[in-house]
């Protein structure tokens, strides 16, 4: 990943972008630390991807429809002080 100082990424911006579009992420940098990456569409669309929501997460699970056998622990709880 190449590595653009503030200054030079502002006076190159089209430099910048055309470089994100074809070797990938651009990092910028502000006084010597990293501060931001710069990506191409495509490399956010990857990134961001399709999450599916809990509930569609849980109803495909390989695990969904078996029947558990839950039961209360009826044992006398521990006695502490307070």
């Amino acid at each position: 990943m190449r590595s653009w100082q503030v200054q030079e990424a502002k006076a190159k911006l089209s430099d910048l972008l055309r470089d994100a579009t074809r070797l990938g992420p651009q990092q910028i940098t502000v006084r010597g630390q990293a501060a931001a990456v710069v990506l191409s569409t495509a490399d956010y669309e990857r990134l961001k991807g399709h999450k599916p929501t809990l509930v569609q997460f849980l109803r495909s699970s390989p695990l969904a429809g078996i029947e558990l056998d839950i039961e209360r622990d009826r044992s006398v709880p521990r006695e502490i002080e307070l």
